[in-house]
């Protein structure tokens, strides 16, 4: 149902605006900051977002659908060929392009590369520095000197601490055009609620393994089952080898145990009412290489 007044597109902004950048920059907590609810999942492991999350932020006046990408990267293997044809494809008729990057070591050779790819594209384009709070002194006009032409706009801000978001929010509403809204204006993102466990379960694997663990697994939902008072969700989580299951699991189940406590408290504040989650585990080899496995995660 949308608002009541929507039918003059001429009084309402709605559009899609994409937020790229290199791996562990903060695109999805600057997203999640901006919509006030954790959308994508986050760690401070980089590739944790491996599929193109959209989130929708409402207003009387506007809706403005955020899409959060994989960090753009040279592909090693299969998975990795379908992050970077999703970073692709997100750029296609949005109304506009955030390249989020952080303010030390910019420009590395992957902003550069990015950078690259901006230079012939036609969208409006605005170029954000994050993690201020880290760098409040930073020499701002020797990092803007390494940015294309082609960049509209630049802010400095710390998505950690809010700071100079609302001027960043005011120039992307500048640029989102006239339009009625795509979407009903009490969705927070087009995804189903499974994805959301999906990846939930996959965060707390980033946060509490380390190595090799959050980068060979995947999380597929094989129930979801919503009863009035509760929901249930069976859940298995893929690895590719053996030696990786007890490392999982840990003795006696208690590393599986913080996954699945940490899973269910953040599905039960997400979704307003108690989640429990059954996990289990299954070998599947090579599934980061393996088209088929890859299609069953949905890429």
């Amino acid at each position: 149902m949308f608002f009541c007044f929507m039918n003059n597109s001429a009084n309402f902004k709605s559009g899609f605006v994409t937020i790229i950048g290199k791996p562990n920059t903060g695109k999805s907590t600057l997203m999640n900051l901006i919509l006030g609810e954790k959308i994508s999942i986050t760690s401070p492991k980089p590739q944790t977002t491996r599929y193109a999350i959209k989130g929708i932020w409402n207003t009387s006046e506007h809706q403005i659908i955020f899409v959060d990408t994989p960090g753009y990267l040279k592909p090693r293997y299969e998975l990795q060929e379908k992050m970077l044809k999703i970073w692709h494809n997100a750029l296609k008729d949005v109304d506009l392009i955030i390249f989020l990057t952080q303010i030390d070591g910019f420009p590395t050779e992957y902003d550069k590369e990015v950078l690259n790819q901006l230079k012939t594209l036609k969208n409006p384009q605005l170029a954000v520095f994050n993690k201020l709070d880290l760098n409040p002194e930073v020499d701002r006009n020797e990092l803007v000197k390494y940015l294309p032409e082609s960049i509209n706009e630049v802010f400095f801000v710390s998505a950690k601490t809010g700071e100079n978001i609302p001027e960043l929010m005011e120039a992307i509403k500048y640029y989102i055009p006239f339009h009625e809204p795509y979407y009903d204006n009490d969705m927070l993102s087009d995804l189903p609620m499974r994805f959301f466990a999906q990846e939930i379960i996959r965060e707390a694997i980033f946060h509490f393994f380390e190595e090799e663990i959050p980068y060979s697994s995947a999380v597929l939902i094989e129930r979801f089952k919503e009863f009035p008072d509760k929901v249930i969700i069976d859940a298995v989580i893929w690895l590719e080898r053996e030696s990786q299951k007890p490392i999982l699991i840990g003795k006696n189940g208690s590393s599986i145990k913080k996954v699945r406590e940490y899973a269910e408290r953040e599905l039960t504040r997400f979704m307003q009412m108690p989640v429990q989650v059954h996990l289990f585990v299954k070998i599947k080899h090579k599934w980061r290489k393996k088209q088929s496995a890859l299609k069953e995660l949905g890429f």
